[in-house]
């Protein structure tokens, strides 16, 4: 599509709102999705902030009835869910990622457009999801944490729309964290090294790849407890010699690196904002790389010191005793190199750099009460207590979050187009400080006063409870107010119209060189390919290097297609019918009257727009990509997607050697046939043989021979889905998983194996039709190519479970 008119194609008639609507749900231009990510960020902590407002009216004073009891744990629920998951992690990661990333990389989209936009959609579809709980009998109750036995016997269906909406949002995550990874490594502006990309770039890489790694513990989590309320069967079970610690692991496995996954992007913005505003560059600049990647890294260590507590060994809480400590070496780096960079600079005191200034000074008090919680006598005295509350609220709401908006007035004009009023910034800045404060230090008193954390009210009597609570509550009031200023600034923003310039605050990264709003297509020239450092405008300025430009009418954009978003649609749909449907835990908890309905409907429509959707060329004419590896954007994007996968299965298998090796885990005495593991096993190998030759018959372009390829894989696969099925219900007539051990991992890993097949199994059925379509080429392969990848992981999984179950 030609850059000239980037209009997309719409059905006939609409104008003004339902035309921008339209133009949202057909779109994959990388701004226009980062902005859904950012207005529905910035909408969900407003929702969460007042939920916070509400609990702290609450527990203002002593005995109160304002909200009470289940009301209080649903409020609770909602508030810590929504902060975390579709505010704090999305708005630095998803969304100032998806809108300046490319920008900064002097790209004109990310490298996976159309799985980007799907990847928003099922983003807003899984908060949508969870908040159809309130419909069903009400929200989730169980906390952020979801902690079985706790989250598996809770009544109502508000747990099983909880566990499907964090599945959802894991996939969105996990496919916007490859195309971040994708993006990055494959697609930079010629002559821009990897030591020459912007902090901010580093910070969404950094976070992208521990994303990919980690998320496999909240996914396991969520999937374990969701298959235990639905089939009654779970490896938590004790009276089974299951181990209800074992959830805790796989839990904070991703919600500990978690906090740097909502820390990291933040990081960046602080780093640019520094830098912008200080007029020099990032004082260490690769030792601040080197501090993200090892956060990245070391963040991975030190999970477990949120279960000091549990009764593990001595030896084990001293290995996190020693890496939770450890760091805060990195993060040390992170804010020395910050100061360094404000050092002696001509600092120009914007409402941007003033949040920065205040993470700084919060922040440090948030990293040094972290290191307090690492001493485990010390944890001891008051975990579970208001201390904690208040830590991760100093980390969070004055890290994070203030970082937040950082990011948001620094690329306000950027994004908009329009300059913001620095009266309404500062007295929001000003407003959220003193709010802060005020809520949250109190809270640490009372930790120490051995204020339980999550009760819904308390006696009167207790020294301080009754004065501290009421400042904690006076400093959330401040706090709404300025919310109140924020929004009140955004308005006049909007009304005032004062347009913005190009660079307005004279930045020296690529997204100050186009104009502000960016066109679709970002950039109309090419770039010089001499990058001296990672501020190349500063660079070419001092070099007299100038950019040349390029005829707009030779700019090709991806097409805009309504599939994806029907496709994230029907997941939604099948997700409402997935959680009304009957439970066996709590037992006799009936399914809503018509979730069949809910579920074919939902089936229906993501299968027929998933079809839909490979039947349209991602471009209207051929397009040859630059890319920095010389592989395509598509065979990245799934190898850095494998990494998650590797993660999921590795964790699994991981619990059920510990359960195995530890002997709760005894295989029964007639457990599944090896012969037919074997027989499954030929039919999947020649599936991969085929899947490989089909994929070089495309090199060749024998069409012919790719398409039956392609289709004896899909009937080998078939098979292979059959004969497991056969084998799962003859060994489910003489075992119940629900009372042996062994036999629960073995549904669950096999099973989830087989849930892998069918998806393996519907990609190169997409490419089938692709090619009976004749819509694979050379330039159109992208399906077949992820599609063959996934297929091979998937015979490689297979291998593995069939020596540590049918074998051994």
């Amino acid at each position: 599509m030609a850059v000239q008119a980037p209009t997309p194609s719409k059905p006939g008639g609409l104008s003004g709102t339902l035309a921008l609507i339209w133009d949202l749900m057909t779109t994959s231009d990388h701004k226009k999705v980062g902005l859904i990510y950012l207005v529905t960020s910035f909408v969900m902590f407003g929702v969460a902030g007042l939920m916070a407002v509400a609990i702290r009216w609450q527990l203002a004073g002593p005995d109160g009835r304002f909200l009470v009891g289940d009301a209080y744990n649903q409020m609770l629920t909602l508030h810590g869910a929504t902060m975390l998951f579709f505010f704090i992690i999305p708005a630095g990661l998803s969304g100032f990622g998806n809108f300046i990333l490319p920008l900064m990389l002097g790209e004109r989209d990310v490298a996976l457009p159309r799985i980007n936009a799907f990847a928003v959609w099922l983003f807003l579809f899984s908060a949508i999801l969870i908040y159809t709980s309130l419909f069903f009998g009400g929200a989730p109750d169980v906390g952020w944490t979801f902690y079985w036995p706790f989250s598996a016997s809770r009544p109502g269906h508000g747990v099983d729309f909880f566990m499907l909406g964090v599945l959802l949002l894991g996939i969105s995550s996990l496919l916007g964290s490859a195309n971040f990874a994708a993006t990055v490594y494959n697609l930079r502006a010629k002559g821009m090294s990897l030591w020459k990309m912007p902090i901010f770039v580093w910070s969404i890489f950094a976070t992208s790849l521990l994303s990919l790694f980690a998320l496999a513990g909240i996914t396991a989590a969520s999937l374990l407890v969701f298959i235990d309320r639905k089939l009654g069967f779970s490896p938590f079970n004790a009276a089974i010699g299951g181990d209800p610690v074992l959830f805790q692991q796989f839990f904070w496995f991703y919600s500990h690196p978690a906090v740097y996954i909502m820390l990291l992007p933040y990081l960046g913005i602080a780093a640019e904002v520094a830098s912008t505003f200080a007029r020099k560059p990032v004082f260490g600049y690769r030792f601040m790389v080197f501090a993200q990647l090892g956060i990245a890294v070391v963040g991975f260590l030190v999970w477990a010191h949120h279960m000091f507590t549990v009764g593990e060994s001595l030896l084990f809480q001293l290995v996190f005793v020693f890496f939770t400590a450890l760091v805060a070496v990195p993060t040390g780096v992170k804010i020395f190199s910050l100061l360094g960079t404000l050092w002696r600079g001509h600092l120009d005191m914007r409402t941007p750099l003033l949040f920065v200034l205040g993470f700084l000074f919060n922040f440090l008090l948030g990293g040094i009460t972290g290191v307090m919680l690492a001493v485990v006598p010390f944890d001891y005295s008051v975990h579970d207590t208001y201390f904690v509350v208040g830590h991760f609220h100093n980390v969070l709401m004055a890290g994070s979050g203030f970082l937040a908006f950082a990011g948001l007035y620094y690329w306000w004009p950027k994004i908009t187009g329009r300059m913001y009023s620095e009266r309404w910034g500062k007295l929001h800045f000003w407003l959220f400080l003193v709010g802060y404060l005020l809520t949250f230090l109190p809270q640490y008193v009372l930790g120490f006063l051995g204020m339980p954390r999550r009760y819904y009210t308390y006696p009167d009597g207790n020294y301080l409870w009754n004065e501290m609570n009421l400042i904690s509550t006076i400093g959330a009031i401040t706090l709404a107010l300025g919310g109140i200023a924020w929004l009140i600034g955004v308005i006049d923003s909007f009304r005032r119209n004062q347009k913005a310039g190009d660079n307005p605050w004279g930045g020296f990264t690529l997204e100050w060189a186009t104009s502000s709003p960016p066109p679709s297509y970002n950039f109309a020239v090419n770039f010089p390919r001499f990058f001296a450092s990672e501020r190349p405008l500063y660079d070419w300025n001092k070099e007299g290097l100038e950019t040349t430009p390029v005829d707009v009418r030779d700019i090709h954009l991806p097409a805009p297609t309504v599939w994806p978003f029907m496709t994230a649609l029907g997941l939604l749909i099948m997700g409402v019918g997935m959680a009304i449907s009957p439970n066996a835990h709590p037992s006799g908890l009936s399914g809503v009257a018509g979730w069949q309905g809910w579920l074919a409907v939902g089936l229906i429509t993501f299968i027929y727009s998933l079809f839909r959707w490979a039947g349209k060329l991602e471009y209207d004419v051929p397009v040859e990509h630059h890319t920095v590896t010389n592989k395509s954007n598509a065979w990245v994007g799934m190898a850095w997607f494998i990494v998650s996968e590797i993660a999921l299965f590795g964790i699994l298998i991981a619990g059920y050697l510990y359960l195995r090796l530890s002997g709760a885990a005894q295989p029964p005495e007639e457990r599944p046939a090896i012969w037919l593991a074997l027989l499954n096993t030929f039919f999947l190998v020649a599936s991969s043989f085929t899947v490989h030759y089909a994929h070089h018959d495309l090199r060749s372009r024998k069409m012919s021979p790719l398409r039956f390829g392609l289709l004896i894989s899909i009937l080998l696969g078939t098979v292979f889905f059959l004969f497991q099925a056969y084998e799962f219900v003859a060994f489910r007539g003489h075992v119940d998983p629900a009372e042996q051990l062994w036999a629960t991992m073995f549904f669950i890993i096999v099973g989830l194996h087989g849930a892998h097949v069918v998806i393996g199994g519907t990609g190169l059925a997409l490419a089938y039709y692709q090619a009976i379509q004749k819509k694979l080429d050379d330039h159109n392969h992208g399906t077949l190519e992820g599609a063959s990848m996934y297929w091979h992981l998937v015979d490689a999984v297979w291998l593995f479970i069939v020596s540590i179950f049918y074998i051994w």
